[in-house]
């Protein structure tokens, strides 16, 4: 299909120009044809924005300067300038790599680079040490699904959902129903969330456009969030967590703390945002605040969330100031199916407000209040606990651990479980009940090193991680809800 080119394809291309191109390919870019040959880690430290992106992927170096049409979504920006060897391998099938000869322009050329820049032979050594551990895990089978447990997690959340739409159906009236129904179907949305979660990451289905196809089902349609936005945004975390942008034009910062002037999670935030907070007194109450905060701006994180996917998935819709970061940088709006986005939506939105409105009907003739009032409790105890239930346990996976300015990241490893924290049993919570609960996050480290490894395989790959991280001297953080909740209000304060 023809595709109209960004910013230039790679940095110099030409603008306005309509090609007929391959969905993984595009022209390489006429200026960059002289650097076929040796670049050092300098000259690609200083194209790290968007329209001037340029990473390097086992010791090759890329131009994908505005790709804006990367199916990954942004992701792809957010190393520019840095080594995207460990980014790549944890997105990517494994014959993906020969996509990327058409954006190739040299090869890195560490014996020149400074020494601040090149990596110390200790780090060398380090980093292959971790990709061995990777390669002997997927030996293992680590990263193959069993059809069985994903088709049993399938069938419980569609129990759940009739569990949910049976007590709103029948409440007749009765608070107890209509706070049940509201309760169970915030699980329902949750557990939704995680499923989906697995399914986009490649972790059930090898054929990508296929999980695509069904995480439609349990994304737009059962969750109400556009898979499109979702990919968009969660790629860019997982590829950069706790790091705050280097610029205010990259895309190099982890999306999901980018919570400004809600939640400062580091005084580095606060500090870049010092001017403008002066000129805001509501942003200066917040921040000061924000640990009391904290519990009630979950709740209203399913909103912000649902408003966002909205957007996404008919982009003529305003954005009322909910759009994505980095979609407001790039352009980065890609979807796969544009009207199954649209018909998964609108079917969400059909189940949930006929639920509600089954709740408002069943109500005895006579009392109008109390219909409307059980109506808005289903709405508001839906949102709300979901919102709770999924925040909590994504602030759980990272919020309170190390937060790295971009400048000055760490190698993919490092980074991933420095910023991570694992949930596990205690406090009086069974481990039983954290593992249904989270929904495979509870081994958040492993995830992030290995997303495309099925959530069931996670304990086993817990082992091999909490070896290696022993044998490397590395430390590695777990806390059960309760103590990690107090780690992250901690933090805050």
């Amino acid at each position: 299909a023809g595709i109209q080119m960004g910013k230039g394809a790679g940095k110099g291309g030409q603008k306005g120009e309509e090609a007929v191109l391959p969905r993984l390919s595009r022209p390489k870019s006429l200026e960059n044809l002289k650097h076929l040959g040796k670049i050092t880690y300098d000259e690609v430290k200083t194209h790290r924005t968007p329209d001037d992106a340029w990473i390097i992927i086992r010791n090759k170096v890329y131009d994908v300067s505005s790709w804006n049409q990367h199916p990954g979504g942004s992701v792809i920006f957010t190393t520019a300038g840095e080594d995207a060897t460990d980014v790549f391998n944890a997105f990517h099938a494994g014959g993906s790599m020969h996509y990327l000869s058409e954006f190739e322009i040299g090869e890195l050329d560490v014996a020149n680079s400074s020494d601040a820049l090149a990596p110390s032979d200790k780090q060398v050594a380090f980093e292959a040490n971790y990709r061995k551990l990777r390669s002997q895990l997927m030996v293992q089978g680590m990263f193959n699904a069993s059809p069985m447990w994903y088709a049993y997690k399938m069938l419980t959340q569609v129990a759940i959902w009739l569990l949910g739409f049976y007590l709103a159906y029948a409440a007749n009236g009765r608070w107890a129903m209509v706070l049940g129904s509201g309760v169970v179907h915030a699980l329902f949305l949750q557990q939704s969330g995680w499923l989906c979660h697995d399914i986009l990451h490649h972790q059930v289905f090898k054929n990508r456009k296929l999980g695509h196809a069904v995480g439609l089902i349990w994304g737009n349609l059962a969750q109400g969030f556009s898979i499109s936005w979702w990919v968009n945004k969660h790629n860019s975390h997982h590829a950069v967590p706790n790091l705050v942008e280097s610029k205010a034009e990259a895309a190099d910062g982890d999306p999901d703390i980018d919570t400004m002037p809600f939640l400062a999670w580091s005084k580095q935030m606060w500090a870049q945002r010092t001017e403008t907070l002066k000129l805001s007194a509501v942003g200066r109450f917040l921040i000061r605040h924000q640990a009391l905060l904290y519990f009630p701006l979950l709740g209203a994180a399913r909103v912000s969330w649902a408003l966002q996917g909205l957007q996404y998935g008919f982009p003529s819709m305003p954005t009322f100031g909910w759009a994505v970061k980095s979609a407001e940088l790039t352009g980065t709006k890609n979807t796969l199916f544009p009207n199954g986005e649209k018909a998964g939506l609108i079917g969400h939105y059909m189940w949930y407000f006929g639920t509600a409105y089954s709740i408002y009907s069943s109500c005895p003739a006579g009392s109008p209040l109390t219909a409307c009032a059980q109506f808005m409790c289903y709405i508001f105890t839906t949102n709300v606990l979901c919102g709770l239930f999924l925040a909590l346990v994504f602030g759980l996976g990272h919020n309170g651990m190390a937060v790295y300015h971009a400048d000055s990241r760490p190698d993919f490893w490092k980074l991933q479980v420095t910023t991570t924290r694992n949930i596990i049993g205690g406090s009086g919570i069974p481990q039983w009940f954290v593992d249904w609960f989270c929904g495979g996050l509870q081994y958040q480290v492993e995830h992030h090193l290995f997303p495309q490894v099925p959530r069931h395989n996670l304990p086993k790959v817990h082992k091999a991680v909490v070896k290696f991280c022993r044998d490397e001297g590395m430390e590695f953080h777990e806390a059960d809800m309760v103590r990690g909740t107090g780690e992250v209000l901690s933090h805050l304060k």
